[in-house]
């Protein structure tokens, strides 16, 4: 279900105090289809620590004068690195741009649909390409066809048939992770149950 009008309202709320002390880059992503527990995620950073508390006073006061909305949570203020207002339909994110960077919220909900925030201009924002962590190459994303299978390059492409039997340690194999249901029954028997002592 994507947000509601009550919840563009409150991101374009929070946007706009967020934007009027500075924030930086300041994204909102519709989570509702991944999450039970939120509708939508603004994500926003700044440059100091002072700013990333400035810019968390501002959009509280701004929700709570035009929506009469308070957090049912609110964590990380005091260390004004990375701070959390959670309002139950909307979790707001303001980061110090080292945080940002590192934790990439863009990069774990890059699948969510971006919900359009005006900038402090008026006009819709581009969001910033996500890039790489300092010295981590960027992993290319699987893309699913239409019979399941995965395609594109990854670490994860061998396949079972490229692993060769005499290259397995038995002893590192556990029988509860072995999937039997793709080879014939009676010859998968044997990890299914321990066979009888002979007499």
């Amino acid at each position: 279900m994507p947000a509601t009008e009550r919840v563009v309202e409150l991101l374009t709320a929070a946007a706009e105090a967020a934007h009027d002390k500075k924030a930086e880059n300041v994204l909102a992503f519709d989570v509702s289809e991944q999450l039970a527990i939120t509708d939508a995620f603004l994500v926003a950073s700044a440059s100091n620590d002072r700013q990333v508390r400035a810019i968390v006073d501002a959009i509280e006061e701004k929700l709570r004068v035009d929506f009469d909305a308070k957090p049912v949570r609110r964590e990380g203020a005091r260390e004004g690195r990375w701070v959390l207002l959670d309002y139950l339909e909307v979790v707001i994110h303001v980061q110090h741009d080292e945080e940002r960077n590192f934790y990439s919220l863009e990069r774990l909900w890059r699948d969510c649909p971006l919900i359009p925030i005006p900038g402090p201009d008026g006009k819709i924002p581009e969001p910033a390409p996500v890039l790489p962590r300092s010295g981590e190459e960027d992993t290319p994303v699987l893309d699913a066809s239409a019979d399941g299978s995965a395609s594109g390059a990854s670490a994860l492409d061998a396949s079972a048939s490229d692993v060769d039997a005499s290259d397995v340690d038995a002893s590192d194999v556990d029988a509860s992770d072995v999937d039997a249901s793709d080879g014939d029954a009676a010859d998968d028997a044997h990890l299914a149950a321990p066979s009888a002592p002979a007499e």
